[in-house]
């Protein structure tokens, strides 16, 4: 509490500031492959990495009814109720290369190439966060490339995460209830779509200094406090509707 003191009538920055964290994002290493040898479980603990230089400690905030308890209208990937513990496995480019080539294939089913799986957990996904190459997933997506070049030529940060089938339906979601993309972040679902980037220009268009007016002015025209509140409350009413007619 020391910032009241420091800098009264200041909110503090919460978390404060720090140093990067883990680029990229952590595995969920499923149940099912850990069961076939302990030779799979030396493996991936002799593969994983840790950003402090420390001894990584796999999270297992899983098993008992984690894989089953659902009511079928949230976003968690299957990949995440599968898990038996979920792990840093990838820090550098060559983590990255030894991952997609050697360990993927080998954890996860990727017999049907039409349907991404779920890799990744959404806690903690670093910036670098992304697929393979889409035309062989057995190959990294080079860092190098530009943020524009990753997006076309590699599976996307959010199909890592939900993988093909989930991304889809949460896709289609995200169309009905918000078709102007009002809420939009970065990396989250459509976040990467043509619509999102489209609705991101007009926006931009509608707030440039040609167009827009007084800055303190008082217009009856203005959205209101309440009004934005109606919206999100419309947003939220649709969401529940269209999860109970899907």
């Amino acid at each position: 509490m020391w910032h009241v003191y420091r800098f009264p009538g200041k909110v503090p920055d919460a978390p404060p500031p720090s140093p990067l964290g883990n680029p990229f994002a952590y595995v969920l290493v499923p149940q099912s492959w850990l069961d076939e040898s302990e030779e799979n479980v030396k493996t991936v603990l002799e593969n994983a990495v840790s950003l402090s230089g420390g001894t990584p400690t796999p999270y297992y905030a899983f098993g008992g009814a984690a894989a089953s308890g659902s009511d079928q209208a949230n976003s968690l990937s299957q990949a995440h109720r599968d898990a038996g513990f979920m792990l840093s496995l990838i820090l550098t480019a060559d983590d990255e290369a030894n991952f997609w080539g050697n360990l993927f294939p080998k954890m996860f089913d990727i017999s049907d190439k039409t349907n991404f799986p779920p890799v990744f957990g959404s806690n903690h996904a670093g910036f670098l966060t992304t697929g393979p190459l889409k035309e062989d997933w057995t190959k990294p997506c080079p860092r190098e490339w530009t943020f524009e070049e990753r997006r076309e030529k590699c599976i996307s940060f959010q199909e890592a995460i939900y993988g093909t089938e989930r991304l889809a339906r949460l896709e289609g979601i995200k169309k009905a209830v918000d078709p102007q993309f009002i809420f939009n972040c970065m990396n989250c679902i459509g976040n990467n779509l043509p619509e999102a980037s489209k609705s991101e220009d007009e926006k931009d268009d509608e707030s440039s200094p040609a167009e827009t007016g007084p800055p303190l002015g008082n217009s009856s025209d203005e959205p209101s406090g309440a009004s934005f509140v109606s919206s999100f409350v419309a947003a939220i009413s649709t969401t529940a509707v269209y999860l109970l007619i899907h």
